[in-house]
């Protein structure tokens, strides 16, 4: 058989497979919102707190990165990226919506 035969396929599953990997970020990004990181945080500029693409950069390369960055999001945090402006603390978020949200933050590129 000719590839020109299979190739709506192909691209009909790449298509599937790319928009079933978008699933997830687009649930962690409604989590960010739902959750009001959106309030202070952007994906590439800074506005109270640091862009999400910054917080990724500076942990890039840290094994402990998504635990670190769950742990402050649950517990507030301060002086990382400010010494005036703190971080509340995301208390109420479920462990598995910090992970979520702390790997989403990690994998901003």
């Amino acid at each position: 058989m000719r590839l020109s035969t299979f190739a709506p396929t192909l691209l009909l599953a790449a298509c599937g497979l790319s928009h079933a990997a978008d699933a997830p970020a687009a649930a962690a990004l409604d989590l960010a919102k739902a959750s009001g990181c959106l309030s202070c945080h952007a994906m590439a500029e800074k506005i109270v707190g640091p862009a999400f693409q910054d917080v990724a950069s500076k942990y890039a390369g840290d094994k402990d990165a998504a635990a670190t960055l769950a742990q402050s999001i649950r517990n507030g945090s301060s002086g990382k990226w400010s010494k005036r402006i703190a971080m509340p603390p995301q208390a109420n978020l479920s462990n598995a919506d910090l992970a979520t949200l702390a790997k989403w933050v990690l994998a901003q590129k």
